[in-house]
């Protein structure tokens, strides 16, 4: 297993890998500097089980050759240049796992010509505590499915990746669950930063649950432009189950935000918009790109402070 990024969810697969007594190696996606290090990951489970495991991570100019099942965890906004860096090291019939955020993160793979592209919908929350542990909450088991390649090859991937900790499985309608996940974390990721509260707000606060049915009704407008059929009922329900299932955590752009890092704003509601502007549907993307712009506002005055 080769995991690309050392961040909240590469952290909690690298430990849960090394649980199972599968080989594991992390590469940093922000760092690229040939060091190679050994890390104590500590995760925090739901039950308050603490789980500790040493993980070899490395940096991409360290690692010439990659042979094995990739996942890729960084941050979407870096995919064109990963994918590059990934086209010289990978086997030929090596399958890269995209677990991130957003639509079309899978684009710049595709484009360099990768031939075994599986997309994964997380459906799990970790945190990275003040302490250096990770906060990790499962949903539900996230779904994995087909970009290219071949249906043999992700079933024995999908195999090989399960943990009893982080479970995984099988998706035939793969876009289906993209946009519906893309649709929530559109809720997730723009309002709760720019209330400064955590996931559980949905399902604490009416006036907050009425302005993600909003959000919500706009999304479901245009992924039906591209074929996509959702209803408003799954994507509350949807929303909701996330909500109180992570009650009390701080979602990712929140977290890129108080830590003065860059989001991922761009491939979820600047995304969304950008789509809905290809089947003249600009006014129901409005307020989608109004608090996208508002997100991206203040992502930069965060950066200007540090």
């Amino acid at each position: 297993m080769y995991i690309i990024g050392f961040g909240a969810i590469g952290k909690a697969l690298a430990a849960f890998f090394a649980a199972e007594g599968k080989p594991v190696t992390v590469i940093r996606g922000s760092v690229n500097d040939g060091s190679t290090t050994q890390e104590e990951v500590v995760i925090e489970l739901a039950d308050g089980t603490v789980m500790k495991q040493a993980i070899p991570v490395y940096t991409l100019n360290a690692v010439d050759q990659i042979d094995g099942i990739v996942m890729v965890t960084t941050k979407s906004f870096g995919n064109k240049e990963l994918s590059l860096k990934l086209s010289s090291r990978l086997g030929n019939n090596t399958p890269v796992v995209i677990l991130q955020n957003g639509l079309n993160v899978e684009a710049p793979f595709i484009s360099q010509g990768f031939p075994h592209i599986y997309r994964c919908v997380l459906f799990a929350t970790s945190l990275i505590l003040p302490n250096g542990a990770v906060r990790f909450r499962p949903v539900t088991d996230s779904p994995v499915g087909l970009i290219q390649g071949d249906i043999a090859t992700m079933q024995h991937l999908i195999a090989e990746i399960n943990t009893p900790y982080f479970r995984f499985k099988p998706e035939t309608d793969i876009q289906t669950v993209i946009w519906k996940k893309a649709i929530m974390n559109t809720v997730f990721n723009s309002v709760c930063p720019l209330l400064e509260t955590d996931n559980g707000i949905f399902h604490r606060d009416s006036l907050a649950l009425q302005v993600a049915q909003k959000l919500i009704r706009s999304g479901i407008a245009i992924a039906a432009k591209v074929g996509v059929h959702l209803s408003q009922q799954e994507i509350e329900t949807g929303l909701i189950n996330i909500s109180v299932a992570s009650d009390g955590q701080a979602i990712s752009t929140l977290q890129d935000l108080n830590n003065g890092r860059q989001t991922e704003i761009n491939t979820l509601n600047f995304e969304m918009v950008s789509i809905a502007g290809k089947h003249g549907l600009e006014k129901e993307a409005s307020e989608i790109l109004l608090l996208g712009e508002l997100i991206k506002i203040k992502e930069q005055l965060k950066l200007k402070a540090i």
